[in-house]
């Protein structure tokens, strides 16, 4: 904003008025107090602007009476003079200049602020829902890879199902896959007649093998009323009897071995 020179009123009515206000007092408080008076006169806002005096240039009988603010008052004055703007020195009347600061620029920073803010918020929370979203296809789609082969059925429908039901994931399923075979070569009907349990009088049977207190002990409780043989229920029996004896990591592997690889059976 350019520094606007208002004159100041020179009628005898203003002079008085103006050496009321200086009379009587120090250069330091004169100054003050004319600054004060020389704003209201001019109705100088103090809200939301500064008010800045300068000195302006005259000639004429209230020279005299500027003189009595005193060089000190006037060199201070003659700071806020911006550059060019004329002598500093020029003793005279003060005019008001007035700076207008617009209050409203730290509110609309601070709104700037809030909205950049809820942006990133709201960007945060689309990364999360498209997150969601795609944890969700991917869970509906291995799902229906599931139920197609549930579907299908035989071994691998078998033992997805059996995952299903005990809520294991289906990555353990190659490493069932290898322990059936072994045991069993995918017949669910299979029973061993050689081994030791089969001299006791409880021979292992199903796809897993497992011997009648073993499958009573660990098969899925919403199994238990189906037979031994039932190849869903011999799964979660071997397989939960094989976790809680060997951990999860030998039915991932696919059961026990020896040192040179070879399965031993569980």
């Amino acid at each position: 904003m350019p520094v606007v020179r208002t004159p100041i009123r020179t009628t005898p009515r203003h002079r008085a008025a103006h050496r009321q206000v200086v009379s009587g007092l120090s250069p330091q408080r004169s100054i003050g107090t004319s600054t004060a008076a020389i704003g209201a006169a001019f109705g100088v806002v103090t809200t939301g602007a500064f008010a800045v005096v300068l000195p302006a240039p005259m000639s004429g009988p209230d020279t005299a009476e500027a003189a009595e603010i005193g060089p000190a008052a006037l060199t201070a004055n003659a700071r806020t003079l911006p550059a060019g703007s004329g002598p500093a020195t020029s003793v005279g009347h003060v005019s008001p200049v007035g700076f207008i600061v617009d209050t409203e620029d730290a509110e609309s920073d601070a709104s700037a602020e809030d909205a950049l803010a809820s942006l990133d918020k709201a960007g945060r929370l689309a990364d999360e829902l498209a997150r969601l979203h795609a944890q969700q296809a991917r869970e509906q789609a291995e799902q229906a890879r599931i139920n197609a082969i549930i579907a299908k059925g035989g071994v691998d429908g078998w033992i997805a199902e059996a995952l299903r039901i005990t809520e294991l994931p289906q990555s353990l399923a190659p490493g069932i896959k290898k322990i059936i075979m072994a045991e069993s070569g995918g017949n669910p009907k299979a029973i061993n007649l050689w081994d030791s349990n089969a001299r006791r009088g409880t021979p292992s049977q199903g796809l897993m093998q497992t011997i009648p207190s073993t499958f009573k002990k660990f098969v899925h409780p919403s199994l238990a009323d189906r037979p031994i043989t039932d190849p869903i229920a011999n799964i979660t029996a071997g397989v939960r009897y094989m976790i809680a004896t060997y951990g999860i990591d030998t039915v991932r592997a696919g059961g026990r071995s020896n040192s040179a690889g070879s399965y031993i059976g569980y």
